[in-house]
């Protein structure tokens, strides 16, 4: 069968959605499911089978997204529409409405992923209008998009329960993004703290994502800082680029962690950043905003254990206390149960071993079987 995926977001840009959908369009090619992309042109992407670039421009204050030129994501989302037998709409934006256009002139069935927490997000980006405010217009914006669906997708329990409170009636699948076997590969830990600077022997704890103020890095700067009493070698790894980290960098600096906090920008996912995982002795991550938390599972697939909060989306992963420690959500707790499990070799070791085999049960090839079943279903 033919699927058509519609999206705001793709690679070069790095983040959760474009993850979610190269690791499905990978597992879905063998399971007889041809997935064509439409998504926007970065300016020097290379052309790839199966991917269709539309014309788009920079977002003005945000240098790493794009905005597609709406008559023409329209036009190239009817036209490759009308060779599938699924629309799956990626994004909340102008995908959304391209996607759902086409689906209504050409009557196919239409589902999307609810990748984003907008309620939560909103008060980050316009926190000068009123919260409650904000949050009934994300709710309605939500419930409306939904509604209009065939069925909607969510990548965990929690996004499902909240869908059912905003009103969405449409039936909703639990489906999170599984890790592709390539996640397991090795990762040269040696080879990355030497390319660093990081001695062999010193304390490493780590966060990978989008430095946004809604992953809730402050918080882990504090609970750092905390941890360096007991630990004072500590080093902590910012990796990812977002509009929050020339803050973040400024704060650390207040804070005297200015050589114990390193920002290092987006790392190569196929080499580097694996190595980083590996190379790390715990992966931290505070953010209550997550509709899964796929970087946790990165970080268990390279034997590195999580000290997290369990929180919305990262709860279906990390309720299970396998290959982890569920912090208490406040800076001094999360600095106890980070030195805690530092100063225990053992138990650190032993850990890493479970998140590995954690991760495995997360696979890409289990969860695109149920997507593809989906995919039939409604084009029954």
């Amino acid at each position: 069968m033919r699927v058509l995926m519609v999206s705001d977001v793709y690679f070069p840009r790095i983040n959760g959605v474009s993850t979610s959908i190269e690791t499905f369009r990978g597992a879905l090619a063998t399971r007889g499911v041809e997935v064509t992309l439409v998504a926007p042109s970065y300016g020097d992407d290379a052309p790839a089978a199966g991917i269709i670039r539309v014309p788009a421009r920079r977002v003005p204050g945000d240098p790493e997204d794009r905005l597609a030129h709406y008559v023409k994501l329209r036009r190239a989302t009817l036209k490759a529409a009308e060779s599938c037998d699924v629309i799956h709409i990626q994004t909340p934006f102008a995908a959304h409405y391209a996607g759902l256009r086409a689906a209504r002139r050409l009557n196919k069935p239409v589902i999307a992923t609810y990748h984003t927490l907008f309620e939560e997000y909103l008060r980050h980006y316009i926190p000068w209008l009123p919260a409650a405010w904000l949050r009934g217009l994300a709710r309605r914006f939500s419930c409306g998009q939904c509604n209009a669906l065939d069925t909607v997708i969510v990548p965990s329990s929690a996004m499902r329960a909240r869908l059912r409170d905003y009103g969405v009636t449409r039936p909703p699948h639990v489906l999170p993004t599984g890790l592709p076997s390539t996640a397991f590969t090795p990762g040269e830990a040696a080879g990355f703290r030497a390319r660093h600077g990081i001695s062999p022997a010193r304390p490493v704890v780590m966060f990978v994502g989008r430095v946004a103020h809604e992953k809730n890095i402050g918080f882990l700067l504090e609970a750092v800082a905390l941890a360096r009493r007991v630990l004072p070698e500590l080093l902590f790894l910012v990796t990812g680029e977002g509009p929050a980290r020339a803050d973040l960098e400024q704060r650390s600096a207040q804070m005297g962690l200015a050589g114990s906090v390193r920002f290092l920008g987006y790392l190569d996912r196929k080499r580097e950043l694996p190595a980083a995982y590996a190379a790390a002795d715990i992966f931290i991550f505070a953010s209550r905003t997550e509709t899964q938390g796929l970087v946790l599972l990165e970080a268990m697939a390279q034997r590195c254990p999580v000290v997290g909060l369990s929180v919305m989306g990262t709860a279906d992963i990390l309720e299970p206390r396998r290959g982890c420690r569920v912090a208490p959500d406040d800076p001094a707790g999360f600095a106890r149960a980070m030195v805690e499990l530092l100063n225990d070799p053992v138990t650190l070791m032993r850990l890493g071993e479970q998140a590995r085999a954690y991760a495995r049960e997360w696979s890409d090839q289990a969860l695109a079987d149920r997507l593809a079943e989906i995919y039939r279903g409604l084009a029954r």
